[in-house]
């Protein structure tokens, strides 16, 4: 799984969630927490909106920054994107009534709220990248593996995101991919004006790393993924349809073959 985060400054939060927020240290491992954490929940139900959640945490030149798991909200947000995949009357047999009703309690405290976290698995769609900067890369390995954050101010985020909805805009009209980078950059606009965006690529970095490594190139340091995007929309805004391809071409083959490993689970 892949998140997209948005940070805010902390003294952009209630008092009491400042509060609740400066008890966690720096130091604290928060993504490993947040799976721990959700793993729990494939064995023991919990009713999410009554519980105390957790935050990840950034400190920049002194400044800390939160983005708070918003788990209630995340997973109320999921439930109903699924029962609105099927028909009613198989949902019950994906999902049972306890899980639902557990998920659904106090459904009017979330439904308004927004989420600082976007989650894509075995994938990382490619308006993603359009928020980035090559240089906003960060890759390297920990005890935990290979990793890759990009990382850049909402400001820069929301600049590129609407240079990307402009040039689909003018390449292809209205449409599916117009709307879901609207949406993206409406979500952006929601932020403090000094927030963070961050997308990692959590546990598909190892999977990315593999797949190059077994094309012969040199693991993440190969990743050209953001290059490729800006590339396509360059070719886009230009009126280039052979440049356009040859960028999304090359971004859906390289993570066509990690979104592989799933069907080899």
């Amino acid at each position: 799984m892949a998140s997209l985060r948005v940070y805010e400054p902390l003294s952009s939060f209630k008092p009491e969630d400042q509060l609740q927020w400066k008890q966690i240290s720096i130091t604290l491992p928060t993504g490993f927490e947040e799976q721990k954490a959700a793993l729990r929940r494939t064995i023991v139900t919990e009713r999410l909106a009554l519980k105390p959640d957790g935050a990840h945490i950034l400190e920049i030149n002194g400044e800390k920054y939160i983005a708070p798991w918003s788990t209630a909200t995340r997973c109320w947000a999921a439930l109903d994107d699924f029962k609105s995949s099927l028909p009613p009357t198989l949902v019950k047999y994906f999902l049972s009534q306890k899980i639902e009703d557990a998920i659904n309690v106090n459904s009017e405290v979330v439904e308004d709220k927004v989420s600082h976290i976007i989650t894509a698995t075995w994938n990382i769609p490619p308006r993603w990248f359009a928020l980035f900067d090559p240089l906003d890369r960060i890759s390297g390995s920990d005890d935990d593996g290979v990793y890759t954050i990009l990382r850049t101010s909402v400001a820069n985020a929301k600049q590129r995101c609407l240079f990307a909805h402009q040039a689909v805009v003018n390449a292809f009209g209205q449409g599916p991919i117009e709307q879901e980078i609207s949406d993206l950059l409406q979500w952006l606009g929601i932020f403090h004006a000094q927030s963070i965006v961050e997308c990692d690529y959590g546990g598909l970095a190892v999977y990315l790393e593999k797949s190059l490594v077994s094309s012969g190139e040199q693991g993440l340091s190969s990743d050209t993924s953001i290059e490729d995007v800006a590339k396509s929309l360059a070719g886009l805004a230009a009126g280039d349809g052979a440049l356009a391809g040859q960028g999304y071409e090359r971004l859906v083959t390289r993570w066509r073959k990690v979104s592989a490993f799933e069907q080899a689970m």
